[in-house]
């Protein structure tokens, strides 16, 4: 890829002068592609150049060559025109970048450092093919349980494929950008033990816990830090099981009071 007076040349193509078709000129090509006019695949193909642009996009930072990043995502572009069903309510877009990510992620793979074992490398070949396979029935994105279906393998084999050929996503990576304001991956992984009110919660309940008499907290403590039956802690207490009973429900309930 090179700069040339403010143009970005990607494989000889200059990017500022990729057409962009709209989507009736886009379905009206694919029809005539499908009875076989080779024209019309080449002002598909061209039409298309900005999609594989946008995807590439994505791969950025990661020392590839865009130029080559650019080339392997024009072949999943080809496939995914070879293989749309024209007849399938979706548009082009939909079943496209899916195919074109998928094959720029099939060269990462391969072309990765980290060692994936064989048979794991093998599984997650087959899990590709049938994805494609998939949608190339359907045009939507397979999902896991319907890929462990179609290879009759464990829905954690699929997983466990898929992840171990998945390149490593950094956690500023951009996901969605509207009016200035971007949305990176850190934003949309939430942690659902460590939050402001799961903290403040834990708080308000060691300070109504504090409040109980000693005893109310010695059984408490018994019955649910250490598991043990009422019969239990009435033997350890030296109280009856009547008794440990109604100083639980009155502990339990102040504490519910104060929180």
């Amino acid at each position: 890829m090179r700069n040339v007076q403010g143009k970005v040349e990607i494989c000889g193509v200059n990017t500022s002068k990729l057409k962009v078709l709209r989507n009736e000129e886009t379905m009206e090509l694919l029809r005539r592609t499908k009875e076989g006019d080779k024209q019309a695949r080449e002002e598909l193909i061209s039409g298309n150049l900005r999609l594989v642009l946008s995807v590439i996009q994505k791969f950025s930072g990661r020392g590839e060559n865009p130029d080559d990043l650019f080339q392997v995502g024009c072949v999943g572009l080809i496939k995914a025109i070879d293989n749309f069903d024209i007849s399938q309510p979706v548009r082009f877009s939909t079943y496209g970048v899916p195919m074109i990510v998928g094959e720029i992620r099939r060269y990462l793979r391969d072309n990765s450092a980290i060692r994936v074992s064989r048979s794991m490398r093998d599984t997650a070949y087959k899990v590709m093919q049938a994805r494609e396979r998939l949608m190339g029935q359907s045009q939507r994105e397979p999902t896991v349980e319907q890929l462990a279906r179609e290879l009759d393998i464990p829905r954690e084999d699929v997983i466990f494929a898929m992840d171990a050929v998945m390149d490593p996503v950094s956690l500023f990576e951009p996901v969605y950008s509207e009016g200035g304001d971007t949305v990176c991956v850190m934003d949309q992984v939430k942690d659902q033990k460590n939050t402001d009110e799961r903290w403040l919660e834990q708080i308000a309940l060691k300070d109504a816990v504090d409040r109980l008499g000693e005893r109310e907290r010695h059984i408490l403590a018994l019955r649910f830090g250490e598991g043990k039956t009422q019969m239990e802690v009435s033997a350890e207490v030296g109280i009856s099981q009547a008794q440990v009973s109604r100083l639980e429900k009155n502990a339990l309930k102040s504490i519910k009071k104060n929180i």
